[in-house]
């Protein structure tokens, strides 16, 4: 029996309507996909005044990791800028570090945030922990390295869409288990955060029209675990299955309510709260997944980005303040 579910917003059935139809999920459909490069960096730097640099770092067992590194130019090098960590989504399985830049760029011009994005490896390539293992290590690498950057190590957000969503979960919940480094932020933008593909909303969105349905996340994620039974799952890969969500640094999460991961992040949310931490959650009527990123122009879109960055500006002066030396008289 067919579940009912909320329906796409009008704008966004339309745009959906023009993408094209995608096959199930396979090896085969998978490597077609990745044929299919994301857009040239250099079409969302038009216009930015940006300094660019490339570097790589080591992984946890010695492979490279590459990171892009974008900061604003021509600004006060004493002056150290906030710093947004960028993690892209598809589905742990395809995309690069220029996956979804446009959204973290906003933030360089608008903030004048140095913004950082990292190369973590696929799956099925690697599988387990090693992924989140590889955004953590550039974390690190970035906050050991913020004073030659130019950032304020107190103002380091955590950042991804998707996949990337969730990796940037699982990367602050393992910077606070292994003592640093510190986050001031995380923003969540859609996040994959369960393996375990059960919610209702999964089951609403098993099946197309839409861009990630339950039955594409249930391949990325046996694509990601391998032959992993349930209890050897890693809250640091699969954040839902989390323990303990207390200590947690003031967190943004947001989602359609007409996408599969809606309830997963509903939750994620609500354990947040109930482990006494600051979380601020929306939820969008009729948002698919990933909508605000596929078609900015739509109205839905540009409310949930704007809401997004008037929140993220909030935070960074939040922590600004707080580094501020006390006036005495």
């Amino acid at each position: 029996m067919t579940l009912a579910r909320p329906d796409f917003d009008p704008e966004l059935q339309v745009a959906l309507a023009q993408l094209p139809s995608m096959p199930p999920l396979s090896s085969e459909v998978l490597a077609q996909l990745r044929q299919y490069p994301s857009p040239p960096v250099e079409t969302f730097l038009e216009g930015l005044a940006v300094d660019r640099r490339e570097v790589s770092v080591p992984g946890s067992d010695g492979v490279r990791i590459p990171l892009s590194i974008f900061s604003p130019a021509g600004t006060d090098q004493t002056t150290a800028a906030p710093c947004v960590y960028w993690i892209h989504g598809g589905g742990m399985i395809m995309g690069d570090r220029f996956s979804q830049i446009d959204i973290p760029l906003e933030w360089l011009a608008e903030f004048g945030a140095v913004v950082i994005s990292v190369d973590y490896r696929l799956a099925p390539e690697v599988s387990g922990t090693t992924l989140v293992e590889d955004c953590y290590q550039g974390l690190s690498w970035v906050a050991e390295h913020a004073g030659e950057l130019g950032i304020d190590p107190a103002r380091i957000v955590v950042a991804g869409t998707s996949a990337g969503g969730g990796l940037a979960a699982g990367t602050v919940l393992m910077a606070r288990d292994l003592g640093g480094p510190a986050v001031a932020a995380q923003v969540l933008i859609c996040p994959m955060l369960d393996h375990r593909n059960g919610t209702t909303s999964s089951r609403q969105y098993a099946e197309g029209p839409g861009t990630w349905t339950g039955e594409m996340n249930a391949f990325g994620w046996r694509a990601v675990l391998g032959d992993l039974a349930g209890q050897d799952v890693s809250g640091y890969v699969s954040p839902a299955v989390a323990d303990d969500l207390s200590g947690l640094p003031v967190t943004y999460i947001d989602a359609g309510t007409a996408e599969v991961f809606r309830d997963e992040d509903v939750e994620y949310a609500t354990r947040i709260w109930a482990a006494g931490g600051q979380a601020e959650l929306h939820i969008w009527a009729g948002g698919f997944h990933g909508f605000d990123a596929l078609f900015p122009q739509v109205r839905l879109s540009a409310a949930a980005r704007r809401t997004r960055s008037d929140w993220l500006g909030r935070v960074l002066g939040r922590a600004s303040l707080a580094q501020a030396p006390t006036l005495t008289s």
